[in-house]
């Protein structure tokens, strides 16, 4: 390995776009999911902990570069003005990630990849004092993990880490059916959704619960929302951010929909969904629609006081005419909207309206296929 060099996963949540990407761990420990084809075909394993400090050392090499940049190069010091001087013409992207880091402040940073809480306690705990000992601007440290392998950890365990620098956890909840995630797979039932995510939140460490909107089809929807906002309200994390369900090939739940054993939900659907579990939310998370995927981003708030924000949105986009949630709901899937305040933009709605006369040439609906390919680019 060169100086220059540090292995990164393929993934992060969007949240931690800004933060410095470390791989700590290989791939995923279960891997087994229907829903996902990130690491199908990938062997899961542990990098060394020796490696995974030469990667740190890497970061402090080409920071101390930049730093140094930044006092004789022109910048004033300023390592951030520096570090987007090869933002745009990075020579790898070892130094894009480190640039992109520093950019934003240096501050945060994430352990990849789909469960770094399964590495040995003692080593993980030495990976974070060496992290923060070597780069000491960063004062958040993030990493995925499953609701599994934290009900297995001592609370004492995820105490140690979080006072070793570990601030908050995001965790692949999906949803709190216990049918629907074993037919997804999912190797985890309520239960252990409940026990790990409350002794997260015990701990001290932030956790942030993912739910997968329309993950239930047309066959489970219901007890998908409901039993998720049950076993989210007993769990109380921190944040709930919400996607939207998109198939692609490689995916094992792709091959279930092409013989017809899962049934997609449409967008109109998931909004439903998204309200029955809005509605019996009884909890104090803060609530996130972070993702391009989800047809209502701002579909946002603190829980319980903006409950009825949020469900207001959704009663505007319900009470539009099928006319106007089609040309929505399209605009959407080509990124020309944001939100349902675009809709008054007369220029977003023309364009959108062109699209929808060219995928709907006889005048009527566009085809819930096509949408669904359009969704998909963004994945």
């Amino acid at each position: 390995m060169t100086i220059d060099s540090l292995e990164l996963g393929p993934i992060r949540p969007p949240s931690e776009a800004s933060s410095l990407l470390l791989r700590v761990t290989r791939n995923c420990s279960w891997n087994r999911c229907k829903f996902c084809h990130i690491y199908k075909g990938k062997r899961f394993e542990l990098r060394p902990v020796e490696d995974i400090k030469q990667d740190i050392l890497t970061v402090k090499a080409i920071q101390d570069r930049l730093k140094e940049a930044a006092q004789q190069g022109g910048y004033g010091g300023r390592v951030e003005a520096a570090a987007a001087s090869i933002l745009n013409n990075p020579p790898s992207e070892t130094h894009f990630n480190v640039a992109l880091w520093l950019y934003h402040g240096g501050t945060s940073a994430f352990l990849q990849d789909a469960n770094t809480l399964i590495m040995p306690t003692p080593d993980l705990v030495v990976v974070l004092k060496f992290l923060k000992k070597t780069l000491p601007t960063i004062t958040r440290i993030t990493s995925y993990g499953r609701s599994k392998t934290a009900a297995k950890k001592k609370l004492e365990e995820l105490k140690e880490l979080h006072r070793a620098g570990l601030t908050r956890l995001h965790i692949g909840l999906e949803s709190g059916y216990d049918p629907l995630l074993e037919y997804m797979d999912k190797g985890v039932t309520a239960a252990d959704h409940i026990a790990g995510g409350k002794k997260i939140v015990a701990s001290g460490i932030s956790l942030c619960e993912y739910v997968l909107l329309g993950l239930g089809g047309k066959k489970m929807w219901r007890e998908h929302a409901t039993e998720t906002a049950r076993v989210l309200s007993e769990i109380d994390a921190d944040f709930i951010r919400v996607r939207t369900l998109t198939i692609k090939e490689g995916m094992p739940l792709y091959d279930e929909v092409k013989k017809g054993n899962f049934i997609r939900a449409t967008d109109e659907e998931i909004i439903a969904e998204e309200r029955i579990l809005i509605e019996n939310l009884d909890c104090h998370s803060y609530f996130v629609s972070d993702h391009i995927t989800n047809l209502l981003q701002e579909i946002e708030g603190k829980l319980p006081e903006d409950k009825d924000k949020m469900l207001a949105a959704i009663d505007k986009f319900q009470s539009l005419s099928a006319e106007e949630r089609q040309n929505f709901r399209l605009g959407r899937r080509i990124a020309i909207y944001a939100s349902l305040d675009d809709l008054d933009d007369t220029g977003k709605h023309s364009l959108v309206e062109h699209a929808v006369e060219k995928l709907s040439p006889d005048g009527g609906q566009v085809d819930e296929e096509t949408l669904y390919t359009l969704m998909e680019r963004f994945i």
